[in-house]
């Protein structure tokens, strides 16, 4: 059964199904379907999740097979969660989806998430036999009508309006970098909540993804690249970007780094974590590092400044809030140089 992404939501209240394909090289839509299917599989009873990922063709195509036949004492059913990035299963791992397809096991949820796959491909036996099956969900980039009726459908899902002059333009501004849009339509809540947003408003607000913006700091925070973070903010300054926009990612990033860091301390389950705070896989090793790097107290110091921060915007302190934004940059990529909080 083959399904568009905006259709995998219902489709899956209605049935759940033993095999998912969601394919293509779009990662927003992608990522986006994957969780959902998880969601559902998580609350039907499919507690039991395993993560098998094909990085060359030396995968041993068997622990598909022995994942599917084997269950925890702990739990009845499971989701099995197949990456397959280069979208090529090749000679075995074809041979091994259409065994698996034709004695589908009980109690099995199989998940595969794949890269782009090729025209060629989609005739092949394997992929018609999971199309058989289970429902085969593709991604790509939208264009024209579709990528405005998206983002306005992810705006209203969001709680902001956009007038159709707007639509259009900020289709065209992204020009189709679905995470990007994503991206704006987060900056400009916070900035109008339930407001309408006109075009003119949007040509003030939204940054030219070409040059510095918030979700770069964020990430150079996170990796703790201080000359790197210490330049965007600059740019941020310089470009006159709204305080409460800057304000919201370095506290947005400690309090992500703060859940972690006790979730850990309390022996919860890190894959689950970051899963449960929206943290890619492509991320996690660079939210290790700055766990290692920031203490909690680290953490909490930054918190509490944000406070501050946040009644230097208002008017409520005194102080340069710019001033107060380069001191948690430090505080964030250098926490060894930080004597006393800040």
């Amino acid at each position: 059964m083959r399904l568009k992404p905006d259709q995998l939501q219902a489709a899956i209240n209605r049935q759940l199904l033993p095999v998912y394909f969601i394919c293509g090289d779009e990662p927003l839509q992608s990522g986006e379907a994957a969780d959902i299917v998880r969601a559902a599989a998580k609350q039907a009873g499919f507690s039991q999740r395993e993560v098998l990922t094909v990085e060359n063709e030396q995968f041993n195509w068997a622990l598909l097979h022995e994942q599917a036949a084997s269950l925890s004492i702990f739990a009845d059913k499971k989701l099995i969660d197949l990456r397959l990035p280069s979208g090529k299963p090749g000679v075995t791992g074809g041979k091994a989806l259409e065994a698996y397809c034709q004695a589908l096991p009980q109690e099995t949820v199989l998940l595969i998430t794949a890269g782009k796959i090729a025209s060629a491909a989609q005739k092949s036996r394997w992929f018609q036999a999971l199309d058989k099956v289970g429902a085969v969900i593709q991604v790509w980039p939208l264009q024209g009508r579709e990528l405005v009726q998206w983002l306005k459908t992810r705006s209203i899902k969001r709680g902001l309006k956009l007038n159709d002059e707007a639509l259009q333009w900020l289709a065209i501004r992204i020009e189709g970098n679905m995470l990007a849009a994503a991206q704006e339509i987060e900056k400009l809540y916070i900035l109008h909540g339930s407001e309408g947003v006109t075009r003119q408003q949007l040509e003030q607000q939204v940054v030219d993804h070409a040059r510095f913006d918030v979700f770069k700091l964020a990430e150079a925070l996170v990796a703790g690249q201080l000359n790197k973070a210490t330049r965007i903010l600059a740019g941020l300054k310089a470009e006159a970007v709204a305080a409460p926009v800057v304000l919201w990612a370095i506290s947005r990033e400690a309090r992500i780094l703060l859940q972690l860091k006790q979730g850990w301390q309390q022996s919860a389950n890190r894959s689950h974590l970051f899963r449960q705070l929206q943290i890619w896989e492509s991320k996690q090793s660079l939210y290790q590092s700055a766990i290692q790097r920031l203490s909690q107290a680290h953490m909490e110091t930054i918190l509490l400044n944000c406070a501050l921060a946040d009644r230097q915007i208002k008017g409520q302190s005194g102080g340069d809030y710019w001033e107060t934004f380069f001191e948690q940059i430090v505080l964030f990529c250098r926490p060894e140089k930080v004597l006393r909080p800040v």
